[in-house]
């Protein structure tokens, strides 16, 4: 069984510096990635004086966000604490979050933008669209809220976000209530028309974020850089030559997609920045672990180490797709998810649909412990980021839409502070959360989907 503890970003030791708001002054700059190394270990430094240039202020700590995507509703009853503000009491689901309490934000009384069964829940979660396709074969929706992000913070990395999943990504046929598959099965879109495949394989993830260069190292990364630049080369000096024989029409087409080609290039310049980069080693994984535990701690500890090396500053997870009908017989409930979902308020169905709740903040707060144990500025990669994590349907029995399971945690670089319950009466949306949201990462838009106006968070 793979073991995410046994990974070099679960081992390291968190190490903080304290802040100091005077220049630094010293004349020596060693890498940021400077490790330590010993007899079978590497340690991560904090932040030293000497990894600053002279005269130069300490850098600030890269803001980023992620999503996790809980499917299938939530047990309302074992998840909403009964109070309000900074003393409420967590739940039995909430429970495993204890120790990250005052990094913790939970909301009651958003509401969703599209309410139309598990299509309206995953469809509108992030793009806060008010009505999506009307059959299997209308795909429709608007730019998400990540990839609002995307454009902007992945200006500065290599791969601009990840959409990842446990599970196989369909884009066709239908899913839910006659309508496309690609509602459930992804959460983020490019464009009205542009959903974006989500991936559940750790080996294309990894040949993603490192190429399939068989691992980390930094020879097996430098090769793949190399071919990756001559084949790129020859693209642009023909696309040079192409654009001296057309016409002013053509010349725009083209144009378009000599842009798309220079992306490609400065994401490799990007990475060629970052080649001296000391990189937790880790193997090419071989495919997707038949075991749930073992499949979900190695997309974990690949998330991990795409936000530890700046690979990427936007993530969305689906922990499983809508109508999900996994099971969960390791902890005691061999009942098919979804099904198990629509209880009809019977108490030991909601009990027994609790656990897997239950069980999916336990795997979260595993990935919440690896992120706390890397360091990143003066703190670590958890107080740099942002986390969504929530459902888009509250009581699956009736699909409901309203006072949705959702909460935020991390750090947000400075922003988050938790400890608290917010309760909104009047019931704004999910996109007016993440006009607030998108305001924390300098992304300022009037609208979003159905949004009415950002909310105080």
């Amino acid at each position: 069984m793979y073991n995410g503890a046994n990974n070099s970003s679960a081992g390291l030791t968190r190490m903080t510096h304290k802040q100091n708001a005077t220049p630094y002054l010293t004349c020596k700059s060693l890498s940021r990635r400077s490790l330590l190394k010993g007899a079978g270990a590497a340690l991560a430094l904090p932040m030293l004086d000497a990894m600053v240039p002279a005269l130069a202020q300490a850098p600030a700590p890269a803001h980023r966000f992620q999503t996790v995507y809980i499917p299938n509703g939530m047990a309302m009853e074992y998840w909403s604490p009964a109070t309000f503000g900074r003393d409420f009491e967590l739940t039995p689901v909430l429970e495993p979050l204890a120790k990250y309490r005052e990094k913790m934000l939970v909301f009651s009384g958003l509401k969703a933008n599209w309410n139309i069964a598990h299509a309206g829940a995953g469809g509108s979660f992030l793009t806060g669209v008010t009505r999506g396709g009307r059959n299997e074969t209308e795909i429709l929706a608007d730019v998400s809220m990540d990839q609002l992000l995307a454009d902007k913070l992945g200006r500065e990395t290599q791969v601009a976000s990840l959409e990842l999943s446990m599970d196989a990504p369909a884009l066709a046929g239908a899913c839910t209530v006659n309508l496309s598959c690609v509602y459930t099965h992804t959460l983020s879109w490019r464009g009205k028309t542009e959903p974006l495949p989500t991936e559940h394989n750790p080996r294309a993830v990894f040949e993603r974020l490192f190429g399939d260069s068989g691992s980390t190292a930094k020879e097996a990364r430098a090769a793949r850089l190399q071919q990756q630049s001559s084949i790129l080369d020859a693209v642009l000096d023909k696309l040079n030559a192409l654009e001296s024989k057309l016409g002013a029409g053509d010349r725009h087409l083209v144009g378009g997609y000599a842009e798309s080609v220079r992306d490609i290039e400065r994401r490799i310049q990007k990475a060629e920045e970052q080649i001296d980069m000391e990189l937790p080693e880790l193997d090419q994984p071989a495919g997707v672990p038949p075991e749930f535990e073992d499949h979900m701690a190695l997309m974990q500890d690949l998330q991990v180490l795409a936000l530890q090396t700046d690979l990427t500053r936007v993530i969305t997870f689906m922990m499983s797709k809508e109508q999900s009908a996994r099971p969960y017989p390791q902890i005691g409930v061999p009942d098919a998810h979804h099904p198990l979902s629509h209880h009809n308020n019977a108490p030991e169905l909601i009990e027994r649909m609790s656990k897997i709740n239950t069980y999916h903040v336990s795997l979260f707060t595993n990935y919440l412990d690896k992120l706390a144990a890397i360091p990143d500025g003066d703190g670590s990669l958890l107080d740099n980021m942002t986390i969504l994590y929530g459902a888009g349907i509250s009581n699956s029995t009736f699909h409901a839409g309203n006072n949705l399971p959702v909460l935020l945690l991390g750090g947000g670089a400075g922003w988050l502070r938790g400890g608290e319950h917010l309760h909104y009466p009047e019931e704004p949306t999910m996109a007016d959360l993440h006009l607030s949201l998108l305001s924390k990462f300098g992304v300022h838009i009037d609208q979003l989907g159905g949004s009415t106006g950002p909310i105080t968070i």
